[in-house]
C-alpha cells in the first residue's frame, strides 16, 4: 500500500540564535516510515531519489532560520521501525546526495544569472550611450519644447535600460548565493534517526 506524502511535523527544540557558540542548527522531522521522506514516483535507486516536496520544503525552511549556525543537524523521528534494520546510513547518504545535487544546480543557476547580468549590462550601457549621444545631438539643434521633451525622453529611456543589470547585481544574486550556502550545509549535515515504534525506545545515530 503506498505510503503517501511525508507528514513532517515540527518538534519542540530548535537551534536558538542566542545559544552556545558552535551549536548546530537542529532540524527535526517526524514521519511514519522512511519512504515518506522521498518521492515515491522517482524510479532512481533509493540513495539517489529526490526528497518528497513537503519534506524538502520543511527542511530548507528551517535551515534558513539558522543563518549563523556553523553546521546543521537533521533528526528524523520514525514511528515505524524498518524491517531492513538501522536506516541511518541510507537516509544520510540519500539526503547528502540530494542536497549536493541541489547545490550544483544552484551554482549553475548563479553562473547563468551572472552571464545574463553581463549581457544586460553591455546592452543597457550601450543603449544608454546611444540615448545620451542622441540627446546631445538634439540639444545642438536648438531649444524648443519638442527638443527638450525628446532629449529628456531619451535620457529616461537610457536609464530604464540599465534597470535589469542593476537589479541583478544589486538584488538578485545574493538570495541565490544564500540558498546555495544552505544547500552546501545540508549536503554535509549530521543525520540522526530515532525510531519510536512498537519495538520500544531505540535511538540510532550517525556517530
Amino acid at each position: 500500500m503506498p505510503s503517501g506524502p511525508a507528514r513532517v511535523e515540527p518538534m519542540g527544540s530548535f537551534f536558538s540564535r542566542g545559544g552556545v557558540r558552535g551549536t548546530p542548527g537542529l532540524i527535526e522531522v517526524r514521519v511514519r516510515e522512511v519512504t515518506q521522506l522521498f518521492n515515491s514516483m522517482d524510479p532512481s535507486p533509493f540513495h539517489e531519489r529526490d526528497l518528497d516536496a513537503d519534506a524538502e520544503e520543511f527542511i530548507i525552511s528551517w535551515a534558513l532560520e539558522h543563518p549563523s549556525a556553523p553546521r546543521l543537524k537533521l533528526v528524523v523521528h520514525l514511528s515505524r521501525a524498518p524491517v531492513e534494520g538501522d536506516p541511518t546510513a541510507m537516509i544520510r547518504q540519500a539526503v547528502h546526495h540530494y542536497f549536493a545535487y541541489r547545490a550544483r544546480l544552484n551554482w549553475l543557476e548563479f553562473k547563468q544569472l551572472m552571464r545574463q547580468g553581463r549581457t544586460a549590462l553591455i546592452v543597457g550601457f550601450s543603449f544608454l550611450a546611444v540615448c545620451f549621444g542622441l540627446g546631445q545631438f538634439i540639444s545642438r539643434l536648438g531649444s524648443s519644447s519638442w527638443h527638450d521633451l525628446t532629449r529628456e525622453g531619451l535620457t529616461i529611456s537610457g536609464w530604464v535600460a540599465m534597470w535589469r543589470p542593476l537589479q541583478i547585481y544589486l538584488y538578485d544574486w545574493w538570495p541565490l548565493r544564500r540558498r546555495g550556502s544552505i544547500f552546501r550545509k545540508l549536503s554535509v549535515m549530521e543525520v540522526e534517526v530515532r525510531i519510536e515504534g512498537p519495538v520500544g525506545s531505540l535511538k540510532t545515530g550517525s556517530d
